[in-house]
């Protein structure tokens, strides 16, 4: 059996205070979450439930402070290399173009050369649809333009992994749809695996294989989990109006009202969610 690309076994992570000495917060708690080789999985919950922190631990960029995080068999250690993220926020680097963002990437890991990075960074800029805007600076792009150029940013560098933290969440509701069903595209193409966090249980029923959903914090835990059985390719528009999705969309939602309803009880009282 060929092992999981992400595997995150028993992980837990507490954070310190740096300004209250001996206070703790316990973010999540004992999460075990595998995504398998071109498996596409969502991640919803409560605002503040830990669903970044995960992603954080995927990405190497935040250790554990139990259990481990596996990718491909193996033991992470420090950054995950084989994995690609992206961000909620903004991170083009104002000052240079889209070409120029989208090979940064390349130019950093140096294994191609120059002359090689231009070629698969304007590759690239044209598969999402941006072939002519390379020569464009970042604020001389639209929003959505930008969540194209970081699109074409995380998969120049072909990673086996692609960590993405709701990354359409700012965007107005056509462009959003217009980039869901664009990244469904070239997923299907390469078949990477995807773990991608959302608020949105729309958009995590429509895209993904299967919804992992996390219970209030803090010491969050997977309360849920749910196959999306709906047939591929989809359009994101489409589907949620089919009897499957609306099914779906109810039984998630039974398992997922009460934690967020006590997620914003505890914003309303001032305690970290």
């Amino acid at each position: 059996m060929n092992a999981a690309a992400l595997d995150l076994v028993g992980v837990s992570c507490t954070f310190v205070s740096a300004d209250v000495p001996g206070q703790r917060y316990t973010a999540v708690r004992d999460v075990s979450l595998q995504v398998g080789g071109g498996e596409f999985v969502a991640v919803v919950g409560p605002t503040g439930c830990g669903k970044s922190t995960l992603l954080n631990m995927a990405a190497g960029l935040l250790a554990p402070s139990s259990g481990t995080v596996q990718v491909f068999g193996q033991r992470l250690d420090g950054i995950n290399h084989r994995a690609g993220y992206m961000f909620q926020a903004e991170s083009l680097m104002p000052w240079r173009t889209g070409l120029g963002n989208v090979m940064a990437g390349l130019e950093f890991r140096g294994d191609v050369s120059k002359a090689d990075a231009r070629v698969l960074a304007e590759d690239w800029l044209r598969r999402v649809g941006l072939g002519g805007f390379g020569d464009r600076y970042p604020h001389q792009l639209s929003g959505g333009m930008r969540k194209r150029v970081s699109l074409a940013q995380t998969l120049a560098l072909d990673p086996d992994i692609i960590l993405m933290d709701e990354p359409f969440s700012a965007l107005d509701i056509q462009t959003r749809q217009l980039m869901e069903n664009e990244v469904l595209d070239l997923w299907a193409a390469k078949k990477k695996a995807v773990l991608f966090i959302t608020h949105d249980l729309d958009e995590a029923i429509a895209m993904s294989d299967r919804v992992v959903i996390l219970s209030a914090g803090p010491a969050s835990h997977p309360i849920g989990e749910f196959a999306i059985d709906i047939a591929r390719p989809r359009d994101v528009a489409e589907i949620k109006t089919s009897a499957r999705f609306i099914e779906l969309h109810a039984a998630i939602w039974a398992v997922l009202r009460d934690e967020v309803l006590k997620g914003y009880a505890q914003q309303l009282q001032g305690r970290p969610a």
